[in-house]
């Protein structure tokens, strides 16, 4: 996602797919403000970890709070340029068109995966939630032949659209532009999982004012609509 302009260094980043929609919206927004061409890669939350952990040169890093914190504690970002930037909350989504089971009880939601022809989550944060609610409501052994877990950079959505999942759950900034589908609805409010994505400057970058000001830019009210507009929250 660089931008037209010459001669000046983009900054670069990494980030889960969970905030890829966000991201890019915002850094379009950036450049147009700033002059300084931004570019984000996102790929699965795993492989962005993973390739940080193992020194690839990026400036910056966007995943869950709690991946970031591993990669500070083994030094790879820096703890002082730790930023919150949004929160995300998890939904349900059918294709286009099906039938909408019934999803607004914990006991609902649960008939409603017992009764799915199929279940697809992530690999990501969402993913292991409902790997605990499914054990912790005695399902797991019994769905585990229904399930489908998206490779790591595939969005659930894709596989409800072409008909590979009936039911999918992933973060709602995930599904919530994809085409082909529907989103039904969050996760019930008492089993709902929020994840808090965080920023950080990596510990390699050449440039720290400048990914400085940009994570200040990713946090500010100016961002806010992005992120509502994205399936997010401001943190």
């Amino acid at each position: 996602m660089v931008s037209g302009q010459t001669g000046r260094k983009p900054i670069t980043g990494i980030s889960s797919m969970a905030t890829r929609q966000v991201l890019a919206e915002l850094a379009r927004s950036y450049e147009r403000l700033s002059g300084r061409p931004v570019a984000i890669e996102s790929v699965g939350g795993v492989d962005a970890a993973r390739r940080v952990q193992d020194g690839e040169a990026f400036d910056f890093v966007v995943l869950a709070a709690d991946a970031l914190d591993r990669l500070a504690a083994a030094g790879r970002v820096d703890p002082a340029s730790r930023v919150d930037l949004a929160r995300s909350g998890m939904a349900i989504a059918v294709a286009a068109g099906q039938a909408r089971p019934d999803i607004g009880s914990e006991a609902a939601l649960r008939e409603a995966i017992l009764g799915a022809r199929s279940i697809g989550y992530s690999t990501g944060p969402s993913g292991a939630h409902l790997k605990r609610l499914f054990e912790r409501w005695g399902i797991a052994g019994l769905i585990e032949p229904r399930i489908v877990q998206a490779p790591p950079g595939v969005p659930v959505g894709a596989l409800v659209a072409r008909g590979d999942v009936a039911l999918g759950f992933q973060q709602l900034s995930e599904l919530i532009h994809l085409p082909g589908i529907d989103v039904i609805g969050a996760l019930p409010p008492d089993i709902q999982a929020t994840t808090v994505f965080a920023a950080a400057a990596c510990t390699a970058t050449s440039q720290r004012e400048a990914v400085q000001a940009l994570l200040a830019f990713l946090t500010s009210r100016e961002a806010d609509t992005a992120k509502s507009r994205n399936g997010m929250e401001p943190a």
